[in-house]
């Protein structure tokens, strides 16, 4: 796996959509897909209509956007494609589970934000994320969160637990019976923890 994942950064985009799940990076990958394709069909295939100084320029195009999306990528994952577990992001993870089980929502947030910056492919605190900002009512930022670490690499191990959360914020998007109104029931607080990773935190 961590092979895989270094293997991604050779691809613009690529780090981005398969570690991240993101749509910018879906869209980067296809964009240089298309200037390669169009550098290649015109060097051997549309040699003859295509002029000189165009098929060097698509080719320096081609070679500038793979430089910095390379180099940007290695700056912006240089933990995502290690696989052990760092002292500091460890301890910034129990910090937000504790804060968590203690309902203190905006330091758990802060802290999990922070690790994220640190290790951006820990599904656990994505997933512990997504959970918390449902807990809080929002929403569509818990839906956002979901949706984009079932996109990834590291959602993988949280595909049951992802549907859950999804359903549970589809259940509390829709209105409530009339039997229900003003009856808004309250989980016990370490009940949305993760608790299904089948190797989470064992290093």
């Amino acid at each position: 796996m961590r092979a895989l994942r270094t293997l991604t950064l050779l691809w613009p985009g690529l780090p981005w959509l398969w570690l991240r799940g993101s749509v910018s990076g879906l869209v980067l990958a296809l964009a240089f897909a298309v200037v390669l394709d169009t550098a290649i069909l015109s060097t051997w295939v549309w040699s003859e209509f295509v002029e000189s100084p165009l098929v060097t320029g698509l080719w320096a195009a081609t070679a500038a956007i793979w430089g910095v999306a390379t180099a940007s990528a290695a700056a912006a994952f240089p933990t995502a494609i290690r696989t052990g577990h760092d002292a500091a992001a460890d301890a910034l993870f129990s910090a937000a589970r504790d804060a968590y089980l203690a309902r203190d929502w905006l330091t758990a947030e802060t802290k999990l934000r922070s690790l994220l910056v640190l290790r951006p492919t820990d599904g656990e605190a994505q997933l512990l994320l997504a959970t918390l900002l449902r807990r809080v009512g929002r929403l569509r930022e818990a839906r956002f969160e979901l949706e984009k670490l079932a996109r990834s690499d590291a959602g993988g191990p949280w595909r049951a637990v992802i549907a859950r959360e999804l359903a549970r914020i589809a259940a509390a998007a829709s209105p409530l019976p009339d039997t229900a109104a003003g009856a808004t029931a309250i989980p016990a607080a370490g009940s949305a923890i993760p608790t299904a990773a089948p190797a989470a935190r064992a290093a």
